[in-house]
């Protein structure tokens, strides 16, 4: 996932950092070389690498640091401060007109940025805040993201206002704007063209459309994958229309992240959410100091927190910590866990977010994610071959059985096994630690992550 390999390298240097007792000006100064190197093999923008590492070389070489008790703690400090600097110090919302006054938001950027999909992304954040949004589709040259619109805008329960691809773009937005003012929408979000490159057509139609309905925010959305690219794109956007905000897709992607940490310095333009996967729910606000905090291998437990928020069920996680209280654990458990733990984004979602894991949680230690998830897979077949009163009460699988169950999921008898050991294992451990699922003192209620994790099997 994107910043994998600068987190590990970064991670390194901080380690060589902490096991220093004391620091000289050339440790840092050697630190610092790393630091530079790993952000530019990352795809940083060359300017960008060598203000940030000045930055720091100009706080670290201090006598405050350099003589303090932990001077290279001190210096991960300051790079973590200069990080978040650079991306943006504050978190930036998407900006409305004044009270019931109708806001038109503008979506731009090249073909194949996930435009169209992101613009879906945002009508959906924007109804969870309370927000009737009609989303606009004005990309005519393209008939199926005409139709995808309608698709994305019916699952997110958002209404679609489409004149077909005969009609001008800016006519097109003109009378969409009129009809949100007679329905009582207050959010207007069009969903323009790409182009593969930028050109001076592209560039005039949007201009168009901003004269045609007075857009008040322009939102232009780039892809990571595209490294430097993204922030030339950008730089020529602004200059060209003038963008107000700017989302990043496909962070979740292989890729080296570079553009994330350049866009707000090179552009002065704020990123306002990340797309971090394919679904609709896969667009998070961009939090500037939870990035840099991800980046840096220190985790992002706010994120994790409100993720689980979002997407659990809490009258279910009620459900499955009462069944483990009272040891009634069995096998319509482990469903219910993995399916709740697939809600947050998969297990290499979740483990991203963990203090020292990486952003992308492919370096942790002790845990292969793909492996693990494969393993999660293979367990769900399993446990859907068997029948109901099999999964609640398990001590009916005799050899017959567990043969039958592992033709119906494809697999060796001796998979269903080793998931009937793990199952007996873990409900013993259950039974010999009930203070693991908290006592009556301090507990915080069934709700949120209660539950999440317990029973998984890897």
């Amino acid at each position: 996932m994107a910043f994998d390999s600068l987190s590990e390298k970064l991670q390194n240097v901080f380690k060589n950092l902490r096991s220093k007792g004391k620091l000289t000006e050339d440790d840092v100064k050697a630190a610092l070389k790393e630091v530079k190197m790993a952000l530019l093999e990352a795809d940083v923008n060359f300017k960008v690498v060598k203000q940030f590492t000045k930055s720091v070389q100009e706080r670290a070489i201090g006598q405050d640091v350099m003589n303090g008790l932990n001077p290279g703690q001190m210096v991960i400090k300051i790079v973590n401060e200069e990080m978040i600097k650079l991306m943006g110090s504050e978190t930036t919302e998407i900006a409305f007109r004044p009270g019931k006054e109708l806001t038109v938001i503008m979506m731009v950027g090249l073909q194949g940025a996930g435009k169209t999909t992101t613009t879906a992304k945002i009508a959906g954040k924007l109804k969870s805040k309370g927000k009737k949004s009609l989303l606009v589709a004005c990309d005519v040259y393209r008939p199926a993201a005409i139709e995808q619109l309608k698709i994305n805008g019916e699952k997110q329960g958002v209404e679609v206002f489409s004149m077909g691809d005969k009609n001008k773009p800016a006519d097109i937005a003109k009378a969409a704007v009129e009809h949100a003012k007679k329905n009582d929408f207050n959010v207007v979000i069009i969903d323009t063209a790409g182009r593969l490159h930028i050109d001076e057509d592209m560039m005039a139609e949007l201009i168009e459309i901003k004269e045609a309905t007075d857009v008040f925010q322009t939102i232009l959305v780039v892809d990571a994958m595209t490294g430097q690219d993204a922030v030339n794109v950008a730089g020529t956007f602004d200059e060209k229309i003038g963008i107000d905000g700017v989302v990043i897709t496909k962070l979740d992607g292989d890729t080296r992240g570079g553009a994330a940490l350049s866009i707000r310095a090179v552009t002065g333009k704020p990123i306002l959410y990340a797309g971090m996967g394919e679904k609709l729910s896969d667009l998070e606000q961009f939090y500037p100091e939870r990035m840099a905090s991800r980046i840096l291998g220190m985790g992002d437990v706010l994120s994790m927190i409100e993720k689980a928020q979002e997407n659990i069920d809490e009258e279910q996680a009620k459900k499955l910590e009462q069944k483990m209280r009272k040891n009634e654990f069995d096998f319509e458990m482990y469903l219910d866990s993995m399916s709740q733990m697939k809600k947050m984004g998969g297990l290499s979602s979740v483990m991203g977010m963990m203090p020292g894991m990486g952003i992308g949680g492919g370096k942790m230690p002790d845990i292969d994610t793909d492996e693990a998830e494969k393993g999660m897979a293979r367990t769900e077949a399993i446990i859907y071959s068997m029948t109901p009163e099999e999964r609640r009460n398990p001590k009916l699988l005799n050899p017959s059985r567990k043969a039958r169950i592992a033709r119906g999921a494809g697999v060796d008898v001796s998979e269903v096994n080793r998931l009937v050991k793990q199952f007996e294992q873990t409900k013993k451990f259950m039974k010999q630690m009930p203070g693991m699922m908290g006592g009556k003192k301090g507990r915080r209620g069934g709700g949120g992550l209660g539950g999440l994790f317990k029973g998984l099997p890897f």
